[in-house]
């Protein structure tokens, strides 16, 4: 997982924290620890893909609609990192495969099954911290 893919999720996660209201960009930089700049494109990012919406305005801000609630994690990351390379090697070697397996091919293979399973069954309504009120 990329750093931006893991600062969308943290993002997402803060965002799932504060159902129904629209949180300020720097409100969501300052208690994620997200570079402004970098929280920017992010946050063009997870609007373009349906995950965020936004308002201008007094009272705007950033809100993660009751429809992305029920996307899952893998979704968000294939958006905001492009397709996931599902067979890369652990060692990153360039041939790795059931034919030229690298010492850990099997034993990743598992953990990378479970790994993506993860991703596709978690949904960002799941990111919640807090219990709902």
């Amino acid at each position: 997982m990329s750093q931006t893919g893991r600062y969308a999720l943290r993002i997402l996660g803060f965002l799932a924290d504060h159902p129904g209201e629209f949180v300020q960009g720097r409100e969501i930089a300052a208690r994620t620890s997200i570079p402004a700049n970098y929280l920017s494109k992010i946050l063009n990012q997870l609007r373009k893909s349906g995950f965020v919406d936004s308002q201008r305005g007094w009272g705007g801000g950033f809100l993660l609609p009751e429809r992305a609630k029920r996307a899952r994690i893998a979704e968000v990351l294939e958006a905001i990192d492009g397709p996931r390379d599902k067979g890369a090697c652990v060692f990153e070697l360039r041939r790795c495969d059931r034919s030229h397996p690298c010492p850990l091919h099997g034993h990743w293979q598992r953990v990378r099954e479970r790994y993506e399973s993860m991703l596709r069954s978690i949904s960002l309504g799941d990111l919640r911290a807090r219990p709902p009120k």
